[in-house]
């Protein structure tokens, strides 16, 4: 049981905390299902293969950084207009989908003596790679344990080392942005209300009967969970490729 819990934890620390980037198109477009996972990136698994052959086993320790989740992603995320409204229901219709956005903290302090001399190397490295992959159209899959985002933008790395360590600059954060990037997601972001409100078309008010109310409730919510479950199959094969990435 304890050697299952392991393998179970280190696959989630994996996951979610040594290589939750995955880069999709740009330069990963030559490889095994068109993806790379960030830790290919600067020689990023040379740490972990030097610990595995001193220790003769994989840890995830030895990889060069840790990635952390920075509280103020969104999940959802509307544009609500500050106009005055006819009633609740116009104001509950008048809004519009934003992009998502999340941003990771990266952890890289240098472990060892031969880290100091290798770690201008790595981030010279993985800047430069990343630039190229960027100038390529390239995008991001970014994982976190409570979602993933598919096909991200970077927007910016900064260093945002504090002064209370010895080392300098060995946490940067990232950010990312999921923009609406498909016609059928821009179209979606206009509820039907706003569709007739621009349009000119009759507004029909909603019914005080019971029935109607309810009808429309179980319409409602069952639309919602088929949805659920082809995201959740969109998902699991989101989750399959990026496990099954090439280290």
């Amino acid at each position: 049981m304890s050697t299952l819990t392991d393998a179970f934890r280190s696959t989630y620390d994996l996951a979610f905390q040594k290589s939750p980037i995955i880069l999709v198109g740009g330069i990963a477009s030559n490889t095994l299902g068109g993806m790379l996972p960030i830790i290919a990136l600067g020689g990023q698994a040379l740490g972990a293969v030097q610990g595995a052959l001193t220790s003769g086993s994989l840890s995830t320790d030895d990889f060069f950084a840790t990635y952390v989740p920075i509280p103020g992603s969104t999940l959802i995320s509307q544009q609500i207009a500050t106009y005055p409204f006819a009633n609740q229901a116009v104001a509950a219709n008048s809004t519009i989908q934003q992009p998502l956005t999340i941003s990771l903290r990266m952890i890289a302090p240098v472990k060892d003596t031969a880290g100091y001399l290798t770690k201008l190397a790595i981030w010279t490295s993985l800047q430069s790679s990343l630039v190229a992959h960027n100038a390529a159209g390239g995008r991001y899959h970014v994982a976190t344990p409570w979602r993933i985002y598919t096909d991200c933008l970077l927007q910016s790395i900064a260093d945002t080392t504090g002064g209370d360590g010895k080392q300098q600059q060995i946490m940067a954060q990232w950010d990312f942005v999921q923009p609406l990037v498909t016609q059928m997601q821009a179209g979606s972001a206009y509820n039907s209300l706003m569709s007739k409100l621009s349009s000119g078309a009759q507004i029909t008010p909603p019914t005080t009967a019971g029935s109607s109310i309810w009808s429309s409730a179980a319409t409602a919510v069952g639309t919602a969970a088929q949805n659920a479950v082809s995201n959740v199959t969109n998902l699991t094969g989101v989750v399959n490729q990026y496990l099954s990435a090439p280290l």
